[in-house]
């Protein structure tokens, strides 16, 4: 069940310099028994002391509102030798994370301490003007992916960012925005004039997965279903199944998935990838998720790749990937499949199943 529209922030934490400004005023009124600290830095630091499975829980109650210098990062696809992505633009008015539990999530280790807290950055004219900028000087097409850092939609009945930014893109020939999602927060997508120019991508996985591993998000039925309203509204859709996760009986669930999507949307892309994660989280996940992080520890991840993160073993990724892959070919033959973040002797095994040239966050 997506529990986005449900978030009540208990502590809002206000840069000073924004205090007067319209929209930040008009998010403190959204939350009424929120407390509301004044502060003159756009910083905050746990307790000391509190263990930073307890910051990462406490954090997803906590909004701060102020403004950004950087809302554009251009992410040139290296990850190292043995891990590579295609080129894009992380787009980030949001950033540190989103109101949901996910047990895998890496922005939960990057941010344990340093900035447990979900943050809104409303000074909007930078960002349109960085937007432009970049895509003036980019040659060809290029994307702007707003699901890094957070989740697309999880708070867009907060910020109402979707009504700012989809006609913003409509006014660019090369430049697409893509959302990336696991929440049916789709209100203001249906209230909007759709373009060619936005593509709505959802994450989806198994609803045990989910039930396991993304609490508070929408479930596989709410996805599929936001994805057809948005479909049949006449915007772009992607789908990203990723992290897969090997547990018991792991084809029929899998296969079970993509009976649903394939038979209720019509993606664009469908990208694969599987359960990757820095060693140092697993230790957090289980400090902070207890009894529900277990199956994480127990993935057999086992071959660390030069971003630093464990993987399954190569044979396992294979036998996992040419399993979807044939799943979904047995629905449409034409649709395009990619990877997510794969070494090269992945891609170089499922060069004939998965094109290289496509993947969820970018356009050809």
């Amino acid at each position: 069940m997506d529990t986005s529209r449900q978030f009540k922030p208990q502590t809002i934490l206000l840069w000073e310099k924004v205090v007067e400004h319209a929209e930040a005023q008009r998010i403190v009124r959204l939350f009424p028994s929120a407390e509301v600290r004044i502060i003159k830095q756009q910083r905050y630091h746990p307790s000391a002391g509190k263990a930073s499975s307890r910051a990462l829980l406490d954090g997803k109650r906590i909004l701060m509102v102020g403004h950004s210098s950087s809302f554009v990062g251009h992410f040139d696809g290296r990850l190292g030798p043995d891990v590579s992505c295609r080129p894009y633009y992380k787009l980030v008015p949001v950033s540190n994370g989103c109101p949901f539990y996910c047990t895998y999530c890496y922005l939960a280790f990057v941010y344990r301490k340093h900035a447990p807290f979900m943050k809104i950055n409303i000074n909007y004219e930078t960002m349109f003007r960085q937007i432009r900028r970049a895509a003036a000087v980019s040659c060809g097409t290029v994307s702007f992916n707003m699901g890094e850092m957070l989740d697309s939609l999880a708070l867009d009945h907060v910020t109402n960012l979707t009504t700012r930014l989809v006609p913003f893109f409509s006014e660019f020939p090369n430049a697409y925005l893509m959302l990336l999602t696991k929440s049916n927060n789709i209100a203001n997508l249906l209230q909007l004039k759709p373009n060619r120019q936005t593509v709505v991508s959802w994450s989806v996985n198994t609803q045990q997965m989910i039930d396991t591993h993304e609490i508070g998000a929408a479930s596989l039925s709410q996805r599929i279903q936001a994805a057809k309203a948005c479909q049949e509204h006449g915007y772009r859709i992607r789908l990203r199944i990723d992290p897969g996760m090997l547990h018991k009986n792991w084809r029929a669930s899998y296969a079970d998935l993509i009976r649903q999507v394939m038979t209720t949307v019509r993606p664009d892309n469908i990208t694969l990838g599987m359960l990757r994660l820095l060693p140092g989280h697993l230790r957090l996940a289980k400090e902070a998720y207890g009894d529900r992080a277990d199956k994480l520890h127990d993935s057999d991840l086992v071959e660390r790749a030069s971003d630093g993160k464990l993987r399954y073993p190569t044979s396992k990724r294979i036998e996992f990937y040419t399993f979807l892959a044939d799943a979904i070919r047995s629905f449409d033959v034409n649709v395009s499949i990619g990877l997510c973040r794969e070494t090269p002797n992945i891609r170089k095994n499922l060069k004939q199943l998965c094109s290289r040239r496509q993947c969820n966050c970018v356009m050809r």
